[in-house]
């Protein structure tokens, strides 16, 4: 699984080729599942390019890219969207569109209670335990932990020479994760280092530009569609680490 992730909380200034309108995303999530996308993760904007989770918005945004590929697509819930935990609450229990999964920050406030309202309305929840937070040791204690689609294990060490490392740390902290997927992936100048790690693991990953604006050798990228075919690529050349039983490891 290669989920791409189109365009993240970043805004105009990141560049014109961040998708910010449902038809932007809906061309650039066909485009990238054309690549070889399996997966869309995307943060619907305002007007004015702001994260939202807004119904209407939520609405517009799925349905133009449910338009364009036949692929699971989920949003996300950060904070940042809606600070106050009650009124992220009231956003998804007013959702007339309900996207196939939602990200929910673990280490966030309210998480725990949002991931709830998701999967009471039959939203696959993506648990984001971030690196460096305490999302890891939360989740571990958390009742909805088997309940919850998948784990999106998410190194926020942006130094190349530490991601892994950092990733490493972070996998161990999870360890079985009440036996959920875990899809590994890193951001900024980490995310490469982050998901050729992912490739040699046998792990899920995503790819995009929420997590990277540059190419493996620093070259600006040019579409989300891109960033998938170089991230396939890389993968395909990645030996993939197995244990004496034939499984992944």
């Amino acid at each position: 699984m290669v989920q791409v992730c189109l365009n993240g909380a970043r805004g105009t200034a990141d560049g014109a080729i961040v998708p910010l309108t449902p038809e932007a995303m809906a061309d650039a999530a066909a485009e990238a599942v054309a690549a070889g996308a399996t997966d869309v993760h995307v943060h619907p904007k305002t007007p004015c390019g702001q994260d939202t989770m807004s119904p209407r918005v939520v609405a517009a945004t799925l349905d133009a890219i449910r338009a364009r590929v036949a692929v699971p697509v989920g949003v996300t819930t950060g904070a940042w969207a809606h600070p106050d935990p009650a009124a992220r609450l009231t956003r998804v229990r007013d959702w007339t569109v309900l996207p196939d999964h939602a990200s929910v920050n673990w280490h966030e406030p309210g998480a725990e209670e949002l991931a709830a309202a998701l999967l009471h309305r039959g939203v696959g929840v993506e648990a984001g335990i971030w690196s460096g937070t305490d999302g890891a040791a939360r989740f571990a204690r958390s009742p909805l932990g088997p309940k919850v689609l998948r784990v999106l294990a998410e190194v926020t060490d942006t130094t190349p020479d530490t991601a892994e490392s950092t990733a490493r740390a972070l996998l161990a902290e999870l360890g079985t994760a009440f036996g959920r997927p875990i899809l590994l992936h890193g951001e900024d100048e980490g995310a490469w280092p982050v998901l050729r790690l992912a490739g040699r693991l046998g792990l899920p990953t995503r790819v995009g530009l929420e997590d990277m604006l540059t190419l493996p050798d620093g070259e600006r990228a040019l579409s989300n569609a891109q960033l998938v075919a170089e991230a396939l690529t890389r993968r395909a050349g990645e030996p993939t680490a197995r244990g004496g039983d034939g499984t992944s490891r």
